[in-house]
């Protein structure tokens, strides 16, 4: 694990086990149908990407390529894996339909929204600010990671929405190669991993990347404790991967936890509370308006006119359909009254450990 392996991607995935990758992002060319060179209104050159690995005869020939990489990702994917691919107009409806012909159950579409993109030089067309990913899971019944609420948490406590805006890659985060130029034309920036790797994966997963590049995947997986796969077959651009990656330090394990959905911590019945000896039988509740319940030994709580569970109980003094009783029972120490949900997420900090 943590390897970048040379080679024809779909070589070797097929060479790789069979259901041993948690998610894969993918960054495949592009085939932009580049015909001559592009200058700027000054006459200087655009270093656009003209490479021979972006470069197919039809799009005959790049469909098949596509199907033939997605069957070798879909092979290796665990059976609740998912899979990232980025794109642009010039590809991915293809990929898309691609996609779903090889079985993926798509999930979103997400537009990388760029903040600073590069003008349309010749001004006949509008300017390319954005470009697509598409997220899908292995399968219509894969149950993929989706860490909802710490993406929440990254956009300031508001639900992550299908536009990310963030910059392309420029500036110290650019890699250039020995002579000053671009390491790479396409690198893609560590924000937009980030994202990616924090929203759809856990730490300890392995994620795969068929087409490496300069590392990025690789990069952000090791800072954010994933595991990674990456393979590319131009030795210029490993090269520079593995510098990049070995001096990645990865998070401790505290920085690496993420905000969970209260439904995925660990169940804690208010009974155990009792069992532990952190409330007594016959201890007092104490409601928002002051009203008064006395815990029971087998966990239940018993008012004036009422008994029944911390959630019953709450919801007859209420009025109201139903009620959180963890939140809405306090009870006193040294004086002051304490939220129940303390000892419960005492518990939960323990069974963790």
């Amino acid at each position: 694990m943590n390897a970048i392996l040379d080679g024809d991607c779909i070589k070797v995935m097929n060479s790789l086990p069979e259901a041993s990758v948690d998610l894969i992002f993918a960054d495949p060319p592009y085939n932009l149908q580049l015909k001559g060179e592009l200058h700027r209104p000054d006459n200087s050159r655009v270093d656009a990407v003209d490479d021979a690995w972006d470069q197919f005869s039809s799009f005959a020939a790049y469909d098949k390529f596509t199907r033939d990489w997605l069957a070798a990702a879909q092979r290796l994917l665990k059976p609740n894996g998912a899979i990232w691919v980025i794109g642009s107009y010039h590809n991915i409806f293809r990929v898309g339909a691609a996609l779903q012909d090889a079985g993926f159950w798509i999930l979103n579409d997400v537009v990388w929204r760029k903040s600073n993109p590069m003008p349309n030089f010749r001004g006949k067309r509008f300017t390319n600010a954005h470009e697509t990913m598409i997220w899908a899971g292995k399968s219509e019944d894969s149950k993929y990671t989706f860490n909802y609420e710490a993406l929440k948490a990254l956009n300031e406590g508001i639900q992550m929405r299908s536009d990310w805006v963030l910059p392309i890659c420029n500036g110290h985060e650019r890699l250039k190669d020995d002579k000053g130029d671009k390491a790479h034309p396409t690198q893609k920036p560590e924000g937009l991993l980030h994202r990616v790797l924090v929203g759809s994966s856990n730490p300890g997963d392995v994620v795969l990347d068929p087409f490496f590049g300069t590392g990025t995947t690789g990069a952000v997986a090791k800072m954010l404790g994933r595991e990674f796969i990456g393979i590319e077959r131009e030795a210029a651009y490993r090269k520079v991967a593995e510098k990049r990656i070995s001096k990645v330090r990865k998070f401790d394990r505290e920085a690496l936890q993420v905000s969970t959905s209260k439904r995925a911590e660990p169940r804690v019945p208010f009974g155990q509370l009792v069992e532990r000896g952190m409330l007594r039988p016959g201890e007092e509740l104490y409601s928002p308006r002051g009203q008064i319940a006395k815990v029971r030994a087998d966990g239940t709580l018993i008012g004036t006119d009422v008994k029944g569970s911390i959630h019953q109980v709450g919801a007859h003094l209420e009025g109201a359909p139903s009620c959180n009783g963890w939140t809405y029972w306090t009870f006193k120490q040294d004086g002051k009254k304490v939220p129940i949900d303390v000892l419960r997420q005492q518990i939960r900090s323990e069974m963790a450990s």
